[in-house]
């Protein structure tokens, strides 16, 4: 008897979500800047982890958002995974003597980065309702450590603590949308809701 011409199904791989990685290298690694920017620990911690988790997995995680056809998700741990990395090396080369930075360079460092959140920020008013509370915060954030690098000197460490605590706020945001996806795949129903979209369905 002749084999049927019909091709066998195919039974489609089952992937991660690259989006469960992005989110635990944003929310851990800026978690532990805070943890720097409020007095509790040293720069090293952050250097370490901002290059490698907040760094180069977040960016890995963004080239694997591509594709998923999520533009959103792929711009944000893409262009977030550079951030840590640049930030880093410019702490590494003010620390060993090379492409210094001043204050006021770093400062219009983050002000570029927050007109930057401010467009993903509106992309994530439109997702969910927790990625556009994280994308709140972390917009907030930016703003606040804006002013705590133009402010009187004497007023900077006041402004940096109050970002630090805000942004660990955020931080445990990005966390929540994160344990949202994975729990979500564990127990086969949504035990961490996102919320609707703020300004429409999606």
């Amino acid at each position: 008897m002749a084999e049927s011409a019909v091709p066998a199904p195919t039974v489609s791989k089952k992937e991660g979500n690259p989006a469960v990685v992005g989110l635990a290298g944003f929310g851990l690694t800026a978690l532990v800047l805070q943890f720097h920017n409020v007095g509790w620990i040293e720069i090293g911690p952050v250097i370490w982890l901002g290059l490698i988790f907040g760094g180069i997995a977040q960016l890995i995680a963004g080239f694997q958002e591509k594709s998923t056809g999520n533009n959103l998700g792929y711009c944000a741990f893409t262009a977030y995974g550079c951030f840590w990395l640049s930030l880093v090396l410019m702490l590494m080369g003010s620390k060993f003597g090379f492409f210094t930075v001043t204050g006021t360079e770093v400062g219009l460092y983050l002000l570029a980065w927050t007109l930057f959140t401010a467009i993903l920020w509106v992309a994530a008013l439109r997702a969910n309702g927790a990625l556009a509370a994280t994308f709140s915060l972390l917009l907030l954030g930016f703003i606040l450590l804006d002013i705590a690098h133009f402010v009187p000197k004497e007023s900077q460490v006041l402004w940096t603590r109050i970002a630090g605590y805000e942004l660990m706020v955020c931080a445990l945001h990005a966390w929540y949308a994160m344990a949202h996806h994975i729990y979500k795949d564990v127990f086969g129903r949504d035990v961490l809701p996102v919320g609707p979209a703020w300004i429409g369905p999606r």
